[in-house]
């Protein structure tokens, strides 16, 4: 048997679990961090870089998948490890206000805890998904789960933002207790079960991970896609440190508006993923490339419009702005997790969990760099040229350049429209 609908939905709820957890340490805490604390936006940035750092252990995760079984024990642990990584996070910007070396230590064991945790259990829940889902149903599965993961994030942050205010430690540490413990339960209850009823068998005659992983690198396709993924996810990562700040310092929002900003961002997002599902699932208009490239460019643009606020003061345009670049983030998001998906049946049997743990690792990576890239790049500027907007306007620029690298990656590694996949051998 493999995967009913009902069973992707469910194993949607725990890819919704993770964004909400995770939203709360990349976006909420980043911000308390920058503006609240005052310190420099280099040192939020060092610790998601050090969580994303920990990811590149993926394609073990994948591995193990492929040649182990009993994936749901290494999701609901994992899942166990990203909570309780969370809340020690929440507790360390707490001891930061007052204790600053304490401070740093519980925060770098709490985001190292975080990598393990996102690693272990959302590359068991993708090569799950993607061993025991029909081939016809693999790239609906994988845009189901993004979708639910994007509303996990973006209901959190809107949620956490509306509540937020007025500002005080201890309600931060109630909010995120919340959160966290909710998604380990909902996880525990989504996966519970479903395992057992699908055919997912691993390979019978394992090899070493580093041969297992050898085969897969020297796929042409799977080794380009790599690359490709890894430029894009810097362009799309790199906001993602700096945006809240910007909000706070350019326009004065407070910490409740400037989380909120991050939900906006994120139900656009949604909207993007929801029309390329439609219009080229359901309409057939476009094809997967075409989308990526239109995603990758529309984002573009809007990174120069948010650089253009700044520089006029137009607050009142910023949410907007956001919204649409959350969109076109998503229009390129879910066509490049549909080419994964189908890329990840191509090539050696058994082996769907390593080329998703290898584009996990990568994205994982991409994120890492992006993210602190940005906010490096943002105190050098700013100590730089003196002004916040200037500072983060041109950082934004930068990140509009790699988008515009990435459509035109994507226009030469990905298939073209009415080529037909077939069967990778290594070397292709």
């Amino acid at each position: 048997m493999t995967l009913s609908w009902l069973a992707i939905f469910r194993l949607g709820l725990v890819q919704m679990c993770l964004g909400a957890i995770v939203v709360l340490t990349t976006s909420t805490l980043n911000r308390l961090m920058v503006v609240e604390l005052a310190l420099p936006a280099v040192l939020p940035g060092l610790l998601v870089a050090l969580h994303y750092g920990i990811q590149i252990t993926r394609p073990n995760w994948g591995f193990l998948s492929d040649t182990g079984g009993n994936r749901t024990r290494w999701i609901i642990l994992g899942m166990a490890a990203l909570a309780a990584g969370a809340m020690l996070a929440a507790y360390g910007v707490v001891v930061l206000e007052t204790r600053f070396g304490a401070g740093l230590a519980i925060s770098v064991a709490a985001y190292a805890l975080i990598g393990l945790g996102v690693g272990a259990s959302g590359t068991s829940l993708l090569a799950l998904l993607a061993t025991a889902t029909a081939p016809a149903r693999r790239a609906a599965a994988a845009t189901i789960t993004w979708l639910m993961m994007i509303a996990g994030i973006a209901i959190t942050a809107g949620v956490v933002g509306a509540q937020l205010d007025p500002y005080s430690t201890g309600l931060l540490l109630r909010i995120v207790a919340c959160v966290t413990g909710g998604a380990f339960l909902l996880t525990c209850f989504a996966v519970w079960g479903i395992e057992a009823r699908v055919q997912a068998a691993p390979e019978a005659t394992p090899m070493p991970f580093r041969e297992g992983l050898a085969e897969i690198w020297a796929e042409r396709k799977a080794r380009n896609f790599t690359f490709f993924v890894f430029l894009s996810m810097t362009a799309y990562f790199m906001q993602e440190l700096i945006l809240e700040p910007y909000a706070g310092l350019v326009f004065n929002f407070t910490p409740g508006q400037s989380t909120s900003l991050s939900a906006a961002q994120n139900g656009g997002v949604f909207i993007g993923m929801v029309v390329v599902g439609i219009m080229c699932t359901g309409f057939k208009l476009g094809s997967l490339r075409a989308w990526v490239m239109g995603g990758c460019l529309g984002s573009a643009a809007m990174l120069a419009a948010l650089t253009l606020l700044g520089q006029t003061g137009m607050g009142g345009l910023l949410v907007p702005a956001v919204v649409g670049l959350g969109v076109f983030n998503g229009v390129f998001a879910v066509a490049a997790i549909g080419s994964m998906m189908a890329l990840a049946g191509q090539g050696r049997q058994a082996r769907e969990g390593t080329r998703m743990g290898l584009w996990g690792a990568a994205q994982a990576m991409a994120a890492g760099f992006g993210g602190l890239t940005g906010a490096a790049l943002v105190d050098v500027m700013r100590a730089g040229v003196g002004q916040d907007a200037t500072a983060f306007g041109t950082v934004f620029l930068i990140e509009a350049g790699l988008f515009v690298a990435s459509a035109l990656m994507a226009l030469r590694v990905m298939d073209r429209p009415g080529v037909p996949h077939r069967t990778l051998v290594p070397g292709e």
